[in-house]
């Protein structure tokens, strides 16, 4: 694959046999050698990590390549998920405007344990100041890749900067991403994913279309994990994490549905023989 500073996506690291798979979205916040030195702060990025199936990692500065062979030491799991397709977005073709600072890679996933069994991931790590353009900018996305494969399940996920000064209310109107109703949001917009308790803003986000996939997301799953209030830790020490929590939601496991399935059909009566 093309190597990308600004995306990882760490796949297959589950160390149990979920009952679903969870997706997750996650800005580390400048990821190199120093964050890597800090005992404790990678030991919560690990245990984040560890919690997702398919996660999504942001500024990862690693210009010597020891971050991903570091965190594949720490990690072990099965594979849940295989990739079936995958390509890196230009947006400098002939009549279409350079708007992305960091052109999504888009990966199309084969998932054989979920009632979905396949969805495609589009990546969006936003520059701040142009995230109202580069999000309207997902839509021509999905079409070039509708365009390219036959897929049906979408899932667009990433650190949109999408509230506050950066998204004002009145600029929603001009986001086809949130204008067209079959895009769906799954975190809402008064939702916090920033670490400092002086800001409340939700930059992360996760948005799907295709309505198989919308279907297969477990209830209540969709949320921000404050990891600062799990593991137990101040604000400092949170912000060495990182600024930004992590956003996530599961699929339904194929298990739970073919057992819901069984539990519905009514049983033989067994005929007794004289």
């Amino acid at each position: 694959m093309p190597r990308l500073p600004a995306f990882l996506l760490l796949l297959c690291l589950s160390i149990t046999s979920a009952l679903a798979l969870r997706l997750c979205s996650f800005n580390v916040k400048s990821f190199g050698e120093a964050k890597k030195e800090n005992k404790n702060a990678m030991d919560v990025i690990v245990k984040v990590i560890k919690r997702c199936d398919i996660i999504l990692l942001m500024e990862i500065k690693d210009s010597n390549n020891i971050i991903c062979p570091t965190l594949m030491e720490r990690l072990n799991g099965e594979k849940l998920v295989s990739v079936k397709k995958y390509y890196l977005y230009h947006d400098y073709q002939a009549g279409d405007a350079d708007v992305f600072s960091r052109e999504p890679f888009v990966v199309w996933f084969q998932s054989l344990h979920t009632v979905v069994k396949d969805f495609v991931i589009v990546p969006l790590h936003t520059t701040p100041e142009t995230s109202m353009k580069e999000i309207d900018k997902l839509a021509d996305v999905y079409w070039d890749v509708k365009r390219r494969w036959k897929a049906e399940n979408f899932i667009f996920m990433g650190d949109f900067n999408a509230g506050c000064s950066y998204v004002p209310k009145k600029a929603w109107k001009n986001i086809r991403l949130r204008t067209d109703p079959r895009f769906v949001w799954l975190i809402a917009d008064q939702e916090d994913t920033t670490v400092k308790g002086s800001t409340s803003c939700a930059y992360d986000r996760i948005v799907l279309r295709g309505q198989e996939i919308i279907s297969s997301v477990v209830p209540k799953s969709n949320s921000t994990f404050n990891f600062q209030k799990v593991y137990e830790l101040t604000e400092k020490e949170a912000l060495d994490v990182s600024d930004h929590f992590p956003v996530e939601f599961k699929l339904q496991s194929s298990r739970v549905f073919t057992k819901s399935k069984k539990s519905l059909s009514p049983k033989k009566k067994k005929v007794r023989r004289s």
